[in-house]
């Protein structure tokens, strides 16, 4: 075991004094922790001397909502970020498809999905630059996709598929689709028509996540949407020893079959454990209540101002998502519940209060993630449930 030391540093400990936060100018630590600070880490000897300089040392951040394999594998696909107007990204994926002929199924991820009026993107906009080949993008809210005809020529979506309870189809004014796909029950069916993430594709995917964590000093993060084969490639990664974080995987629930899920969540969290080389664990199931506010999607208590017919779609009924949590959270796992209108925020709450009283206290660090709509009388709750509010910038920009 290589024993590291770093010293001529100011190590910042966390620890808290009459005077401030405790400081160190050294400090020891092996792969199991920390061994020493200060005169005592320095008395210490090592296989790995730093001088630091001056620098500041603290400990690794922790990500507690991270999508580390679409993320990672943005670099292998059409370039679709950081683009003026839906036009660009016309472009720009056409530009990629002609670089690359042999590739079936042009995608994308992460577009902005404010860039169209009322975020609705036509598929005629792709159909300019790739009229023979699918092409799906996804948009950085994991929301919205983007589809070309040819795409949803091969899904089967014409004026006369139904909507799904689950999702919403855009369509003109004679029914068409025009090519904006809203939540999983309308871009699944295309979803499921994209050729798996090779093993290579996965492993380099990870690969080029960890080194974006590395670089912010990232340690650990929740990867909050994991299906089933997914896994597989998380495995794949730390069987090839690219991880230089530790993970662990939020499995994914699906609101039409949960129940049979349950035995598959157990095997999972048991396979990880026993093949995850010490850095990937399975303790979290992932819910998603709602959609996102910009494609009218979240759940709200009250209608969109702009939208005065539509509250929001959420992804489940209320009495469905309380049997799942408190089924998952008799089996040990920990609830991540993806919350963004208020009425969902209001959902996720209630959803785990009723575990609670159905299974008893404990500790169960159950997360509400984004919140990005709270209504004021639920505050209170997220403390007396013990609940983690799990919010991030990003959806607080608007």
């Amino acid at each position: 075991m290589t024993t590291t030391r770093i010293e001529n540093a100011t190590v910042w400990t966390g620890v808290r004094s009459d005077d401030g936060y405790v400081e160190s100018s050294a400090i020891a630590f092996d792969e199991g922790g920390i061994l020493a600070l200060g005169e005592a880490a320095s008395a210490l000897p090592a296989d790995v001397v730093v001088d630091a300089r001056g620098g500041f040392v603290c400990a690794a951040f922790r990500d507690g909502h991270v999508h580390c394999l679409p993320g990672g594998f943005e670099a292998a696909i059409a370039p679709v970020r950081d683009h003026a107007s839906p036009q660009d990204i016309a472009r720009a994926v056409g530009a990629w498809a002609r670089e690359h002929p042999e590739v079936e199924w042009v995608r994308g991820e992460g577009f902005d999905h404010t860039l169209a009026p009322e975020g609705i993107f036509h598929a005629a906009w792709l159909d300019a630059e790739v009229p023979d080949r699918p092409v799906v993008l996804r948009a950085t809210d994991y929301h919205t996709v983007w589809a070309n005809s040819e795409a949803m020529r091969r899904a089967g979506y014409t004026r006369d598929t139904p909507q799904p309870h689950d999702g919403e189809i855009v369509r003109d004014a004679d029914g068409s689709p025009i090519g904006t796909l809203r939540e999983w029950g309308a871009w699944r069916p295309v979803y499921d028509l994209l050729p798996p993430m090779t093993r290579e594709q996965a492993v380099d995917a990870l690969t080029l996540a960890s080194a974006g964590f590395a670089s912010a000093g990232i340690a650990w993060v929740q990867d909050a949407w994991v299906e089933p084969h997914d896994v597989d490639s998380w495995l794949a990664a730390a069987d090839e020893d690219v991880l230089s974080f530790r993970a662990d995987l939020g499995l994914w629930c699906d609101p039409n079959s949960w129940r049979d899920q349950l035995d598959h969540f157990a095997r999972t969290r048991d396979r990880v454990a026993a093949e995850g080389g010490g850095r990937l664990t399975a303790t979290t199931v992932k819910f998603f209540a709602d959609g996102v506010i910009e494609s009218a999607t979240g759940a709200l208590l009250e209608p969109y101002c702009d939208c005065p017919h539509s509250k929001g779609l959420p992804n489940w009924k209320v009495e469905e998502l309380n049997l799942a949590v408190a089924a998952i959270d008799a089996l040990g796992f920990a609830p991540h519940i993806h919350a963004i209108g208020d009425a969902a925020v209001r959902m996720a709450l209630d959803a785990i209060e009723h575990a609670n009283g159905v299974n008893g206290a404990r500790d169960r660090r159950a997360t509400i993630a984004h919140t990005q709509l709270v209504d004021p009388a639920d505050m209170e709750r997220f403390v007396g449930l013990g609940v983690v509010a799990n919010f991030e910038p990003y959806w607080a920009k608007y």
